[in-house]
C-alpha cells in the first residue's frame, strides 16, 4: 500500500538515504532538515507516518513528538536515534510514539515498520465504522431531557475536568463516559476502564497501581496498572462508591501528585490520565455516613452528570425500541421488523425498572417472538407479560421477574408507603420499619429511591 511519509533528520545522509529506500518500495517520501519548519509542516499537511530523529538542534525529536501530540495531530510518530537508551525509548513510548528504531536502520526494518504502521490504522478504521454501523457508542435521544443533558456533556467533554456520571444501574453510564472521551483532545489516546464492584479486594491495587515480578506470590511478571495502561488518555472507574476506604486513600493520592507506584516498586511513575467516575449511589449520604472519603469526594465530586432512569425519558423509548431493532437484526442476519403503535404503547408504559440494558434485552426478545415481521401487542403481551398483582399484607407483589427483582420491588413498595404514612418523616420512617436510619438510607440507596424527589412540592 503506497504512503505519503514525513522524515525529519537534521542529517543530509540520512535523509537522502531513508527518502530513497522509501521511493523504491513505492511510497513517497518528504524530507525535513528543520523541527520547527516540519512542525509546521504537519499542522498544515496529511501524513500517514512520520519518523523522526531524536536529537536534533533547536528542538529535540522528543519536544517535537510532545508538541505533534498537543496540536491534536494522529499521525503516527516513529523515533529514531543513534544514541539510543532505554529511558529515552521508553520516554517516547510514554510521549505516544508507535515505535522506536535504533540507527543504524536497515532498510527491511523500516520498511516493515511503514508496513505494521498502515496495517495498523486500517484496522483502527474498519474498527470505527464497524462501531459506528452496529450503534455500539451511539446515544440514541429525542426528549428534551437528553438533548439538555448531551449539551453539558459536550461543553465539558473538551476540558480536563473531572467528572461523575450518577444514575441508576442501566442508564449507560459506560456509554456516556466513552463519548466524553471520544469527544475530548484525549480521543486518540488509550480509552481503560475498571468496575470497583467487581475486583476482588485483594487485587484493585494491582489492577489500578500494577505489580513488579515476584511482588507477591503469582507475581510471575511485571504488570501495568490501568493508571499507566491508560496514560495520555481516558480511566474510567465504575461503581467508585464500591472502592473499599483503603484504596480511596491511594486512588486521591494518585490524583493529587498524578504518578503511581506498582506493588513492589522502589520509584514513582509519572502519569497523565483523566479520570471519570461513575456510581448508582448517593456519594454525598456515603460521605456522611463514613462509607467515602470527603476529601476524594470533593476531588471527583467537580462535574456531575445525572442520567435520568428510562421511566423519565418515556418519550425516548420509541427511538430506542428501532435503534435496537436495526442494531439487533443486523448483527444476527435476521429481516428487519417493524413495531405496531399498540405495541410500542405498551413498552412506553412499562416501568423499566433495569432501564435502557433491560430494554435492549427485551427489544431482542420481541424479535425473537414476533412473526410476519411485525411486533404486535399480543408479542409483547406474549414476551413480556404485564406482572399481575398479588396482594399480600397490603404490599403488590409481582409475580414475574426473578426472586431478587420481586424481593426488591416488595422492598421498595413498603419504604415508599411507609414514608407517605409518616408524612415523609424519615427519622419516624426507620422507627416504624425497625432499622436504623443510616440503614435506611443505604437501602433507599440500593432501590433506586431518591428521598428528595418523592416528596410532594
Amino acid at each position: 500500500m503506497k504512503s505519503h511519509l514525513l522524515i525529519i533528520d537534521d542529517d543530509a545522509n540520512t535523509l537522502a538515504s531513508l527518502a530513497r529506500a522509501f521511493r523504491l518500495a513505492g511510497h513517497e517520501a518528504t524530507v525535513c532538515d528543520n523541527p520547527m519548519r516540519a512542525l509546521d509542516m504537519i499542522k498544515a499537511e496529511k501524513f500517514d507516518l512520520i519518523f523522526s530523529d531524536v536529537v536534533m538542534p533547536g528542538m529535540d525529536g522528543l519536544t517535537l513528538l510532545e508538541q505533534i501530540k498537543n496540536a491534536g495531530v494522529k499521525t503516527p510518530v516513529v523515533m529514531m536515534s543513534g544514541q539510543a537508551h532505554i529511558e529515552m525509548a521508553v520516554k517516547a513510548t510514554r510521549l505516544g510514539a508507535l515505535d522506536f528504531l535504533e540507527k543504524p536502520l536497515s532498510t527491511d526494518k523500516l520498511l516493515l515498520t511503514v508496513q505494521n504502521a498502515l496495517r495498523l490504522e486500517r484496522l483502527e478504521q474498519e474498527n470505527r465504522q464497524l462501531r459506528q454501523k452496529l450503534g455500539g457508542a451511539e446515544i440514541i435521544f429525542v426528549g428534551e431531557k437528553m438533548r439538555k443533558l448531551m449539551a453539558q456533556i459536550a461543553r465539558v467533554a473538551s476540558s480536563e475536568s473531572r467528572i461523575c456520571i450518577l444514575g441508576e444501574t442501566g442508564t449507560g453510564k459506560e456509554l456516556i463516559a466513552r463519548t466524553i472521551h471520544d469527544k475530548s483532545h484525549r480521543s486518540a489516546g488509550p480509552y481503560v476502564t475498571l468496575n470497583c464492584a467487581a475486583v476482588p479486594v485483594e487485587l484493585i491495587e494491582s489492577e489500578l497501581f500494577g505489580h513488579e515480578k515476584g511482588s507477591f506470590t503469582g507475581a510471575a511478571n511485571r504488570h501495568l496498572g490501568k493508571f499507566e495502561q491508560a496514560h495520555e488518555g481516558t480511566l474510567f472507574l465504575d461503581e467508585i462508591g464500591d472502592m473499599p476506604l483503603a484504596m480511596q486513600a491511594k486512588l486521591l493520592r494518585v490524583l493529587e501528585q498524578g504518578e503511581v507506584e506498582r506493588i513492589g516498586g522502589d520509584k514513582p511513575v509519572k502519569v497523565n490520565v483523566r479520570v471519570i467516575v461513575a456510581t448508582h449511589r448517593n456519594l454525598e449520604e456515603q460521605v456522611k455516613q463514613g462509607g467515602f472519603r470527603q476529601d476524594l469526594f470533593h476531588r471527583i465530586y467537580v462535574f456531575p452528570v445525572v442520567l435520568p432512569p428510562l421511566r423519565e425519558r418515556v418519550e425516548d423509548i420509541p427511538a430506542l425500541v428501532n435503534h435496537f431493532a436495526v442494531q439487533i437484526t443486523r448483527q444476527n442476519g435476521w429481516k428487519e421488523a417493524t413495531f405496531a403503535p399498540e405495541a410500542m404503547q405498551a413498552l412506553q408504559g412499562h416501568s423499566w425498572p433495569g432501564n435502557i440494558r433491560e430494554l435492549r434485552n427485551v427489544v431482542e426478545r420481541l424479535l425473537l417472538f414476533c412473526e410476519d415481521d411485525t411486533v404486535t401487542l399480543s408479542t409483547v403481551q406474549t414476551a413480556m407479560p404485564v406482572p399481575q398483582q398479588a396482594v399480600n399484607g397490603g404490599v403488590q407483589i409481582a409475580t414475574t421477574g426473578t426472586l431478587s427483582e420481586r424481593v426488591e420491588q416488595v422492598e421498595r413498595q413498603m419504604i415508599l408507603d411507609e414514608i407517605k404514612r409518616q408524612k415523609y418523616h424519615i427519622t419516624n420512617t426507620a422507627k416504624a420499619l425497625g432499622l436504623e436510619r443510616s440503614h435506611l438510607y443505604k437501602k433507599c440507596q440500593q432501590l433506586g429511591i431518591d428521598l428528595r424527589k418523592i416528596r410532594p412540592s
